[in-house]
Parts: C-alpha cells; structure tokens; sequence
C-alpha cells in the first residue's frame, strides 16, 4: 500500500510539473521520473501476483448479475500487466479460486447466523 501511495505521489508530481511547464526541455521530467521510481522499492514477483490475485477476485466479486460468462470477458486489472500472460492466467485462476472461497464464506456466516436466531 504504501509503494502505491509514493508511486502516486511521485506520478502526481511529474504530472504537476509537466502541467505548468509551457515549452520547457522534456530532460527535466526524464530525471524527475528516474528520480522517482529509483526511491521505491521493487516488488517481487509473488508480491506482483498477490496484488493482481486480489485485484482479479474484486473485479469478478463486483461481476453484474446478468454477467454471461460464455459472452463476457473480465476486464484485466491493472495491476496485472507486469505479468506474462501465463502468469496472469494462474493469477487469474487464483482469483477466481479466492473469490469463490468468500462468496462461501459469506453464505456460511449468513446460514450460522439464521441458525443462531430464536426460532419458535
């Protein structure tokens, strides 16, 4: 989370300082982007593909209910487009797995909790 608040941050601040600049020589804004990424750490590849895991299972978690399968497509986050597209195919895989596993989870604690009500 905070690698994404500095990388927007620093995208912020590019983005300020091209705005304003009318004219100017693109180099400054080449050395402020090297300057940028080069303070944020990378992440590994299994951090990038926990990202792109967690980010597949929101999208299909907020799917429309008339969602056709065999005519719709989910569109790829954007946090996968580090990945190859192997990669992203597992991830994708991974997602889908996870975003079962809470609608199953939800609908459990829904069942225990009708259970739990006084019935007479």
């Amino acid at each position: 989370m905070r690698i994404r608040t500095t990388t927007l941050a620093a995208t912020l601040l590019l983005v300020t300082l091209t705005g304003c600049s009318g004219d100017s020589d693109p180099a400054p804004t080449e050395t402020a982007t090297a300057t940028a990424t080069s303070t944020a750490p990378a992440l590994s590849k299994a951090e990038i593909t926990q990202q792109c895991i967690d980010a597949v299972a929101a999208v299909i978690s907020q799917r429309p209910a008339d969602f056709d399968p065999e005519a719709d497509t989910d569109p790829q986050p954007a946090e996968c487009d580090a990945l190859s597209e192997t990669d992203y195919l597992d991830a994708y895989m991974d997602g889908l797995q996870q975003s079962n596993q809470d609608g199953r989870d939800a609908l459990q604690r829904q069942i225990d909790e009708a259970a739990e009500t006084d019935q007479p």
